[in-house]
């Protein structure tokens, strides 16, 4: 990158390479319960949670009911869609469309509720770094759009 790159589409990108990882990172999952199937998903569940000490007669029976193959081809599909989206938004930054603005400020800007519960339940340093890292996401964008609108 040149030194001539404007400090808003600096931003725009450093956004757009976090989307775009989320995404790859949403596919290997979806690759990941592929390759996993059901039946092998459920033991290595029954054996995470026996490493805690949660056995069938403790709850952990209707978690390990739930791993279905069609249960798993939702989670999948679930994944390619988040996947999908991400990987649109990032794109969309990159190449500094008005519309992949709009996605990423509003998708980021509907966390916020959930990450403010999270902080009163939990105020712990991670916490504040997700909250954090989402409003700033949310000010960059909205800091592009609001730009876009003065220009026009």
């Amino acid at each position: 990158m040149s030194e001539s790159t404007p400090v808003p589409l600096r931003g725009l990108r450093a956004i757009a390479l976090f989307e775009a990882t989320k995404g790859v990172i949403a596919m290997l999952g979806a690759a990941a319960l592929t390759a996993i199937g059901p039946d092998a998903l459920q033991r290595e569940v029954e054996n995470g949670l026996a490493r805690f000490g949660v056995t069938a007669q403790r709850g952990s029976s209707a978690l390990l009911d739930a791993i279905t193959p069609q249960n798993l081809h939702i989670a999948v599909a679930v994944g390619l869609v988040y996947a999908g989206m991400r990987l649109l938004e990032a794109w969309g930054l990159w190449r500094h469309r008005a519309w992949a603005s709009w996605l990423g400020c509003i998708g980021a800007a509907a966390y916020l509720p959930f990450e403010v519960y999270a902080l009163w339940q939990h105020p712990d340093w991670v916490t504040w770094g997700v909250l954090l890292l989402n409003l700033m996401i949310v000010l960059v964008l909205a800091r592009d759009l609001h730009r876009r609108r003065n220009a026009t």
